[in-house]
């Protein structure tokens, strides 16, 4: 097994160039599924999720050419081989359970896919995603088999246009029912829907591969059926969740990192807190650098919420980042009831953090009163001191880094998985921005750390 071995205290310097956007990627790539024409994706990041997802593709009749080197991926499904997802996906991302969507349209066949996967940081109830179908027209059963979950699906009178009002923004079924309504029979409107960049990156895509679909400014998404479709050329936008770590990791090395690729308009409620903290950063024509302007001040209020609002995905590093700010600062997680779990870790590094049940925030969330931990206090600045860590999930995982690279001593990571699903080539980036790190081969006596345990356990409802 591998490890990642981190000696902090070294001031990050340079430039590094953003990745193609994960949460755009495998999304992309399961909407090409809704046509028999070949779609033709540029900066496609090399990462663990997105190979899984080509895995997904091919195993019902995707045929895939995909040149790492250049990012480069071309995908056509002249026909479906099968539309079963194997249970083996089971748990891999959050992949499968888009499938339904992009598959109901395309074949009379049940839709068999397993139970929805990804990090351990909450409940990923995929209710909305099924009443949304079903408006639609859809069948949707959930089954257990071989010992885990699967759902069934199928639409065999056909999809037909609706009008769905999505309960909370939710990401995914935002994407599910917008799968789905492309190849509807009439009109589908999606109200409350999700608008992150990702989202908006979708909908540009299946424009060009043929749908009539518009977002309106109060999260309305309408979406005309078609069964006329073209072959596409789509570059993938730039991951703004990477170009956020690393101008994080620079700021609170103390360094200076130039993100090339890094996008203005879908930072800027990230950019707003990190001003807000004293944190240094010039936005320029091709990218943003980022900066230490000067000792960091807390007194910081920071309440997770959908696009655009502060982005979950960003929160757990701008804790590590807060532990070096001076005075206390307010985090109140509102997306995720459970994502507070890593902190368990931070505090053993010595990082002063206190988790509270209730809603530290402007407003109250729907986990208020619900008994979870989803507020912290944290004071700084406090020296972070290394020590060995188990990764448990994408954005603890480089959390973590993050604290690796303040704290002065060699600080030893395992569960290295979570952070290539991910973050493309981080281990070469990081070290050539100056940072000592490398893979090295665990001892056979090593002796694993346990991953952080949640503040409380995890019930998953269907």
């Amino acid at each position: 097994m591998d490890v990642l071995k981190i000696k902090g205290g070294v001031p990050l310097q340079g430039q590094v160039k953003a990745a193609g956007a994960k949460n755009a990627t495998t999304k992309l790539l399961v909407a090409s599924l809704l046509s028999d024409r070949r779609c033709v994706f540029h900066n496609v990041p090399n990462i663990g999720d997105v190979d899984i997802t080509v895995a997904l593709c091919e195993e019902i009749g995707s045929e895939v050419q995909w040149d790492k080197e250049s990012g480069t991926l071309e995908i056509i499904t002249r026909e479906l081989k099968s539309s079963y997802v194997p249970q083996r996906f089971s748990g891999s991302n959050r992949i499968p359970i888009l499938m339904i969507g992009a598959l109901l349209g395309r074949t009379d066949e049940d839709i068999i896919v397993p139970t929805a996967g990804g990090c351990q940081i909450g409940q990923r109830s995929v209710d909305f995603h099924i009443q949304a179908l079903e408006k639609l027209g859809a069948v949707i059963e959930y089954r257990n088999m071989k010992k885990e979950g699967a759902y069934f699906a199928h639409a065999h009178q056909g999809l037909h246009g609706a009008e769905i009002t999505l309960k909370y923004p939710s990401v995914g079924a935002t994407e599910n029912s917008i799968l789905a309504a492309v190849r509807a029979r009439g009109t589908t409107v999606i109200h409350n829907a999700a608008i992150e960049p990702e989202i908006v990156d979708l909908i540009l895509f299946l424009q060009k591969l043929g749908a009539i679909i518009t977002l309106d400014a109060d999260r309305t998404i309408r979406i005309q059926g078609t069964r006329k479709f073209y072959d596409v050329e789509h570059t993938i936008i730039p991951d703004r969740l990477e170009a956020a770590s690393f101008g994080m990791a620079a700021i609170s090395t103390k360094g200076r990192v130039f993100v090339e690729g890094a996008q203005h308009a879908p930072m800027l409620t990230f950019l707003n807190k990190l001003r807000e903290v004293g944190g240094g950063f010039e936005v320029r024509e091709n990218g943003i650098e980022f900066f230490y302007n000067g000792p960091l001040q807390g007194g910081l209020h920071l309440e997770t919420d959908v696009y655009p609002g502060f982005t979950t995905d960003s929160q757990q590093p701008f804790v590590v980042l807060l532990t070096q700010a001076t005075g206390s600062s307010v985090v109140h997680e509102t997306v995720y009831e459970n994502r507070f779990g890593y902190t368990s870790t931070l505090k053993e590094m010595g990082a002063d953090i206190e988790l509270f049940k209730q809603c530290l925030g402007g407003k109250s969330c729907r986990y208020n009163a619900h008994n979870f931990y989803h507020s912290i206090i944290i004071k700084g600045p406090t020296p972070l001191i290394s020590r060995d860590i188990m990764i448990p999930d994408l954005r603890a995982g480089f959390a973590y880094v993050l604290a690796a690279l303040l704290a002065p001593d060699t600080s030893t990571l395992y569960g290295l998985p979570y952070l290539t699903r991910g973050y493309e080539n981080l281990i070469e980036k990081l070290g050539s921005l100056g940072a000592d790190i490398h893979l090295e081969e665990a001892a056979e006596d090593a002796v694993i750390p346990i991953a952080s345990s949640s503040p409380l356990p995890i019930i998953r409802t269907i």
